[in-house]
C-alpha cells in the first residue's frame, strides 16, 4: 500500500504558514496530557486524589504513640468527553477541476490546516469555559475592560492566587486576556518605554510579556458570561464559617449559574460560583468564604462580564489523543499524526478510499478539567 500522507506532509506545513489563525492562550498555559489519556475510552473516568488542608495539634508528651488525626482524601475525575473530526471528501472530478486552476495540492493543504484551526478553537473554548466556571474569586468591574490607565489589576489578581496558597515564582502562572484587554495593556505608556518596562519586547516585537510573575497571553476564546436571573437571595446558614464552599440560600427567586460572581452583604470578596444553585444550595470555588458571613446576609449576583482568567498550569489540564480505532485497524488507507505549529497540539489525519472518491479526515479526542479552583482567579472585563 502506498504511503499517501507522507507526500502530503510538506504541503500541510506550508499551508500552516498561510492560513489565518485565532489567538490561543489557554492551550499553551495548561497541562497537556497526551500520554495518560491513551488508555482512556470516550466517557471513561480517570480519578485523581486531592488532599485537604491539614489540622495541627498540640504536642503532648506520653509513653504511648498518638493515634494521629484521620484525614479525608478527596478525588476528582476527568474524562475524554469529545471525539471530533473534520471530514474533507474528494472525487476524481474534484481533483481534475482544482488542477485546472489553483491546484489540488494548494487547496487540500489549506483545508487540512483549516480543519486543525476548527478543532483547535473548540479545544481552546472548552479550556476557557472550564477555567472561568471553576474559578475561586474575581477582581475588577464587570463590563469594564481592564488596564484602562495602568496594570494594577495584575497585582490584584495575583494576590488572590497567592492568598489561596498557589505556588509562586515557578514560571507556571498565566493571565489569559481577550484582545480588548490586550490592546489596553499594549497601549500603556510605561510598557512602551524600555527603561520602565525592563526590556524592549513589547515595544519592538509587539508581544505581551511577564508582569508581576504572570505570563500575559491573549486568546480569541475568552468567554463572555451572561449572569443568572437570581435576585433577593439570603444566606441560610447560622454557622457559616471561613472556608465554607457549600452555600445554602433561601428567600429569593431566579437562577444562579456556574460562573456567576456573587457577593454577600458585609463581605467585599467576589466569589465565583462553581456549581449552580440547586435545591437551595450552590458551591463556590476553593478556598471558600474569606469571612464568616452572617446568617440572612443579602446575596448579590454580579453583572455579566468577560472572563479573563489567571491560573497556574497545574490547575487546568487538557487530555488529548487520536480517536480510537478497533483492533486490526479500520478502512483507512493511511494515517499519520501531524503537530499543529500554531497551538502545539497533535492531530490525526486519515485517508479513506472509496469508489472513485477519497475522504481525508482530521480528528482529535479530548477532555478538559480544572483540578484546583484555588489556583484560578477571574479578572472581570
Amino acid at each position: 500500500m502506498a504511503n499517501v500522507l507522507t507526500n502530503l506532509a510538506a504541503d500541510i506545513y506550508k499551508a500552516a504558514d498561510v492560513v489565518g489563525r485565532e489567538l490561543v492562550g489557554f492551550i499553551p498555559a495548561s497541562t497537556i496530557n497526551a500520554d495518560g489519556s491513551e488508555r482512556v475510552a470516550k466517557g471513561d473516568t480517570v480519578r485523581a486524589s486531592f488532599t485537604r488542608a491539614a489540622s495541627a495539634v498540640d504536642v503532648s508528651e506520653a509513653m504511648t504513640i498518638p493515634e494521629g488525626t484521620d484525614q479525608t482524601v478527596d478525588n476528582k475525575t476527568l474524562s475524554i468527553s469529545k471525539s471530533r473530526a473534520v471530514q474533507i471528501p474528494y472525487t476524481g472530478e474534484d481533483v481534475r477541476h482544482l488542477n485546472n486552476g489553483i491546484g489540488f495540492d494548494t487547496v487540500y493543504g489549506d483545508q487540512i490546516v483549516q480543519a486543525m484551526r476548527t478543532l483547535c478553537n473548540e479545544i481552546e473554548a472548552d479550556l476557557a469555559t472550564e477555567a472561568y466556571t471553576n474559578s475561586s474569586r474575581a477582581f475588577g468591574t464587570a463590563g469594564t475592560t481592564p488596564f484602562g490607565s495602568n496594570f494594577s489589576e495584575v497585582a490584584e489578581i495575583r494576590q488572590i492566587l497567592v492568598d489561596n496558597g498557589m505556588p509562586q515564582n515557578d514560571g507556571q502562572v498565566s493571565l489569559v486576556l481577550n484582545t480588548l484587554a490586550g490592546t489596553n495593556l499594549r497601549q500603556l505608556a510605561q510598557l512602551q518605554k524600555a527603561n520602565e518596562a525592563g526590556g524592549t519586547d513589547l515595544l519592538r516585537q509587539g508581544i505581551l510579556l511577564d508582569l508581576q510573575g504572570l505570563g500575559i497571553r491573549e486568546s480569541a476564546a475568552v468567554r463572555s458570561h451572561t449572569k443568572g436571573t437570581g435576585a433577593s437571595y439570603l444566606l441560610n446558614d447560622a454557622s457559616a464559617a471561613i472556608g465554607d464552599t457549600s452555600i445554602a440560600v433561601d428567600g429569593g427567586s431566579g437562577t444562579i449559574l456556574a460562573g456567576d460572581v456573587i457577593t454577600f452583604n458585609g463581605d467585599t470578596n467576589k466569589y465565583v460560583v462553581n456549581t449552580a444553585l440547586s435545591g437551595g444550595s450552590l458551591v463556590i470555588g476553593q478556598t471558600g468564604l474569606r469571612t464568616a458571613v452572617a446568617d440572612n446576609a443579602a446575596l448579590t449576583v454580579g453583572n455579566s462580564y468577560t472572563a479573563n482568567v489567571a491560573f497556574h498550569r497545574r490547575a487546568l489540564e487538557l487530555a488529548v489523543r487520536a480517536p480510537a480505532v478497533p483492533e486490526g485497524g479500520d478502512a483507512a488507507d493511511d494515517a499519520m499524526l501531524v503537530q499543529d505549529p500554531h497551538s502545539g497540539l497533535v492531530f490525526e489525519i486519515r485517508v479513506y478510499k472509496g469508489y472513485r472518491k477519497t475522504m481525508i479526515e482530521v480528528a482529535a479526542a479530548w477532555g478538559v478539567k480544572a483540578w484546583k479552583s484555588d489556583f484560578i482567579a477571574t479578572l472581570l472585563g
